[in-house]
């Protein structure tokens, strides 16, 4: 369980999926359980978060059938990001975002070559993004955030960042990632979600987290648990997740305003007094 104090008002990142749904053929994990919409409203609803978004798992490509359900079912609750295709249709993205929809995740996480985001398809694409009213979500290296961001801040999308930016343990790396972070927060386009702790060292975690509120404070943060805690399940349970972030954020106040952040961003709501 997690400790004392009031949770979190939005689970701004997790995965929801059946074994049901077909892999990617490039998926880097194969779950063999099911993590339902029901049990992440039921892991929500144990420790008194009202709200979740959703993150499309890059597990199973442009599968969305699944996420647009369980937004179509839950449209007061819950919003969601999908992964399409560049050539989707601005018609498409805004029937999505009719839906709840509220992002395009961008999974560049793995890959050794970047696109063009200068060039189309890309080039489009973004455009057909921002004319939905949708923002970019992407999960890339640190390493990458220096050529990434500007790039996508050019093309006049707004950005969510996965996972603090994807910190590298190499050091001159991981701070040359964090410094890109702190100029995209400046366009005041951009926000970052403290997600995934569990997945680096806390160290790092803190290191970062703490540059990021020291640079412009709660008001571009986001807190997301990573539920189901793909390849980490036998370590890491939904309690622990509040929990790092509350040592990562040990101020209510602090935290109540990255609630009011998430609110205003997802569901278009301040959070309760």
């Amino acid at each position: 369980m997690a400790t004392e104090g009031q949770a979190p008002a939005v689970d701004a990142h997790a995965h929801v999926f059946t074994r049901a749904m077909p892999f990617a053929a490039d998926a880097h994990s194969r779950p063999d359980y099911d993590y339902g919409v029901d049990a992440w409203l039921a892991d929500l609803d144990r420790h008194g978060i009202a709200h979740g978004v959703i993150a499309a798992a890059s597990l199973f490509n442009d599968g969305n059938a699944y996420t647009l359900a369980a937004l179509a079912a839950h449209p007061r609750r819950l919003r969601g990001t999908v992964i399409v295709p560049p050539e989707t249709d601005v018609a498409t993205l805004r029937q999505m975002a009719d839906l709840g929809v509220v992002g395009v995740r961008l999974t560049w996480r793995r890959i050794d070559e970047l696109p063009d985001l200068d060039s189309d398809p890309w080039r489009a694409f973004l455009r057909r993004i921002a004319d939905s009213g949708l923002h970019v979500e992407l999960l890339s290296r640190s390493a990458s955030l220096p050529h990434l961001l500007p790039a996508l801040d050019k093309a006049g999308v707004r950005i969510v960042i996965d996972h603090f930016g994807v910190p590298s343990r190499d050091n001159a790396e991981r701070h040359v990632g964090t410094d890109a972070l702190c100029r995209a927060l400046d366009t005041g386009r951009v926000w970052v979600k403290l997600s995934a702790g569990f997945r680096m060292s806390f160290d790092i975690a803190a290191e970062v987290t703490d540059r990021l509120l020291a640079h412009v404070g709660p008001n571009r943060l986001l807190w997301g648990s990573d539920a189901p805690f793909v390849n980490h399940e036998g370590s890491t349970r939904f309690g622990d997740t509040i929990d790092l972030y509350r040592r990562l954020v040990p101020d209510p106040a602090i935290r109540a305003a990255i609630d009011r952040t998430a609110l205003a961003l997802f569901f278009n709501e301040e959070s309760p007094a």
